[in-house]
């Protein structure tokens, strides 16, 4: 009886003489937010004792007809990746608009946009191999004169090459803009779909390439560690990237 009495009356339950064991501290992961107008990045500066970076998934939602807007502030860049053929450039070319809501030009920067006008021009008849270089010369070109320019930048990225990344994060950190990753997560088959669907596909290697790029990229998102630069992430599956609105920048 008196050891149950000194249990009742002991902080917690805990009996006297006892540490009670640490709880350990809560990983930071994805928040799940209500849909509508979502402004990834901004909980981050909003609340100081916030997590280093904000991640917004709004993957496997009941509703995904309740279409979520992403806004941005303006005069930041925003990465857009994803397994080949999971829908990146249909996505920009729906969502990215011309103007920011101050006026100034969005800037869409995506490598297929290149190739197609490369495609119209004399070189229709040659091999896409044999020019290539010259596609993702003046696609790069193009990305270094929008982040010169200062405004809003919507970029298309493979998920292969970390250097890109690294570039943009240095260009955002020289003119203090956000750095944010907006990445659809769909699964190979869904992907190998779009591809036979746009009639364009990549080789099995190449494939396997972005699988394991995409598939890291995914893991480090959800656990909240992006790469370095990044101050958000945004988690799309098929159905939300097909719901989403607009990507605006105020």
């Amino acid at each position: 009886m008196h050891r149950q009495a000194a249990l009742a009356t002991s902080p917690g339950g805990v009996p006297p003489g006892c540490v009670p064991e640490p709880v350990p501290a809560a990983v930071p992961g994805p928040r799940r937010v209500p849909l509508g107008v979502v402004r990834p990045g901004r909980a981050r500066t909003a609340a100081p004792d916030a997590p280093a970076v904000d991640v917004v998934d709004l993957r496997d939602r009941e509703t995904p007809h309740e279409a979520a807007e992403l806004h941005f502030a303006a005069g930041d860049v925003v990465v857009v990746s994803g397994l080949p053929g999971s829908g990146k450039s249909t996505l920009m070319i729906r969502v990215v608009p011309a103007l920011d809501a101050r006026g100034a030009a969005v800037h869409r920067i995506d490598s297929q946009d290149v190739r197609e006008r490369w495609e119209r021009g004399r070189l229709r008849r040659v091999p896409y191999a044999l020019y290539r270089p010259l596609v993702r010369a003046s696609h790069y070109l193009g990305l270094r004169r929008a982040l010169r320019s200062g405004g809003s930048v919507v970029v298309h990225d493979c998920g292969t090459l970390t250097w890109v990344r690294r570039w943009l994060a240095r260009e955002a950190r020289r003119g203090g803009r956000g750095l944010h990753l907006l990445l659809l997560d769909v699964p190979p088959e869904v992907a190998l779909s779009g591809q036979r669907s746009r009639g364009r596909g990549v080789s099995g290697y190449a494939f396997a390439r972005h699988r394991r790029a995409v598939r890291q990229l995914a893991a480090r998102a959800r656990a909240a560690r992006l790469p370095a630069g990044f101050t958000s992430a945004v988690l799309l599956d098929r159905p939300a990237a097909g719901a989403l609105r607009q990507i605006g920048f105020e």
